[in-house]
């Protein structure tokens, strides 16, 4: 397999910030209170954000809470996405970035239990559509799948291209091929991190799933615009986007490093603050499940009925949340003034 992308001049000068930002990294973890915290706080947000691209619904604070163990009410698809991808990305440090096994056994974590072809190529033939049912791309041909993805992974272990570039046109031949009915977009942000991590062991922790989400438009567009209808590949445009959010990535986790609290950190990429103390964690659920009982507010924060009751009491005096219908069928609202 030849290289399937132009050479960019202006990548160069790219590549240059991104080192000069890696030593930043380096120099704000050294000087963080608490550098384990961040890292979690970072993954959580790659979680988040990867799963939330393919229309997952979970809040951050949901997102947390099932990362961290806790009971979480929401749809069982989106708890068992958000599960799988944690585990798929727990595994980086032993993966091979060019072994097709290894790649198998990252995309049977990201869809066990969600797909019946977890962990095996697709045999049926697959189209990318738009929101208006329009097909912006098929897929490979499921027959030549396996040899493609094989000769990617060939073309990776031998390229002598920057990693900055080769993990971003890995990470969009993975989108081209679509080598799997389903995960595929997971299994490709996740794959351009485990090329990247196996270059410098800090973009293991950057959350660049949070910037491309943040910019999903511009993701889907820079795909759009490396390969044209007659099956043409140069994933140039899709190297310059990569390239702009590796740098974006590395700001946001260098202006977060001294941040000390997952809470904190929580609000970076997303635009959802995670509160501390049980009135802030109580809004959060409503927020989620207008539909929330007081026992079920109870067991999720381990307080009694009694102590709920009263911190309800507090945020209606408060002004914060009323209720709306009977007190058996009705729900809360939060109040935004």
């Amino acid at each position: 397999m030849n290289d399937f992308f132009t050479q960019n001049a202006a990548w160069h000068e790219k590549i240059g910030q991104i080192y000069a930002l890696l030593e930043r990294v380096k120099i704000s973890e050294e000087q963080s209170a608490d550098v384990l915290r961040l890292r979690k706080a970072s993954r959580i947000l790659s979680i988040g954000s990867t799963t939330a691209i393919e229309g997952n619904r979970l809040s951050p604070s949901q997102v947390r809470d099932v990362i961290n163990g806790k009971p979480v009410l929401g749809p069982p698809k989106d708890i068992k996405e958000v599960q799988n991808a944690y585990i798929a990305y727990e595994l980086i440090p032993q993966l091979n970035p060019y072994s097709v096994d290894d790649f198998l056994t990252a995309h049977s974590s990201i869809t066990s239990e969600l797909i019946n072809e977890a962990g095996r190529f697709r045999t049926v033939s697959v189209f990318v559509v738009n929101s208006k049912g329009d097909i912006l791309h098929s897929g490979a041909d499921s027959n030549e799948v396996p040899t493609l993805i094989s000769e990617l992974f060939a073309w990776g272990k031998s390229s002598d291209a920057h990693p900055l570039i080769k993990s971003s046109a890995m990470h969009f031949m993975i989108e081209y091929i679509h080598p799997f009915r389903d995960g595929n977009g997971r299994i490709g942000r996740l794959w351009q991190t485990l090329v990247l991590t196996k270059w410098n062991a800090l973009f293991e922790w950057m959350p660049v799933e949070t910037i491309i989400y943040n910019n999903q438009a511009k993701y889907y567009e820079a795909l759009q615009r490396s390969h044209n209808n007659a099956g043409k590949v140069d994933c140039a445009p899709f190297v310059d986007f990569m390239l702009d959010v590796l740098e974006n990535t590395m700001y946001k986790y260098i202006d977060t490093a001294n941040t000390t609290t997952i809470e904190q950190i929580g609000n970076v990429g997303i635009n959802v603050g995670i509160n501390v103390g049980v009135k802030s964690k109580i809004i959060d659920y409503i927020g989620d499940y207008p539909q929330i009982t007081i026992p079920q507010l109870a067991q999720f924060l381990n307080l009694n009925t009694r102590t709920i009751e009263r911190y309800l009491k507090e945020l209606r005096e408060e002004e914060k949340i009323v209720r709306e219908g009977s007190k058996k069928s009705g729900q809360w609202k939060i109040v935004t003034k």
